[in-house]
């Protein structure tokens, strides 16, 4: 048995969960409404306050798609109810981002402003020049915004400027020494 697959999924007060019967699972909560078609082997069920995810057989299809889905599931819940969010830093001399309505504005040392469009369910805020927070229901669509604000100016070893997650370690790197 799957030891994260089994954990059964407590849906928090004001959350609304609900199985079609194709594996379609729609969650509904304080910050927004979630969709997504699980596959059709796995079992879900809903019973007093909890989602239970269940497999057909032991085969390794069917164990890889039980921890998968109970996974999934969670996440949608728990983006509906707290939301998740990811933060970014800059660092370097000039480099700053500003926020417009819907549109971020990277400032990196380029040519020209590197402009990009918040997607649907996707904000993004801007407190300060030097840092950007990513935030929304889904937690899939707040992670690949967050990695499409990073690979404008990925943070390089030997100075380390560039934009990089605010948990990121960079290894930094010693650079050339001259010829004694």
């Amino acid at each position: 048995m799957s030891r994260i697959g089994k954990l059964p999924i407590t849906i928090p007060q004001g959350v609304e969960v609900i199985i079609a019967d194709d594996n379609t699972i729609s969650v509904k909560g304080p910050k927004g409404q979630l969709v997504r078609q699980m596959h059709q082997d796995i079992k879900i069920v809903r019973e007093d306050g909890q989602v239970v995810v269940t497999r057909p057989s032991d085969e390794k299809m069917h164990r890889s798609l039980h921890g998968l889905t109970r996974a999934l599931l969670n996440n949608m819940v728990e983006g509906v109810s707290k939301g998740f969010e990811r933060t970014l830093d800059i660092n370097g001399v000039g480099y700053r981002a500003a926020k417009a309505g819907s549109k971020l504005t990277l400032t990196m040392g380029y040519s020209h402003p590197v402009e990009m469009m918040d997607p649907e369910g996707v904000t993004v805020e801007v407190p300060a020049p030097n840092k950007i927070i990513v935030k929304g229901a889904d937690k899939e669509k707040v992670g690949i915004h967050a990695a499409n604000i990073r690979m404008v100016r990925p943070p390089e070893p030997y100075l380390g400027k560039g934009i990089k997650y605010s948990d990121e370690v960079i290894r930094r790197k010693e650079g050339k020494t001259g010829k004694k």
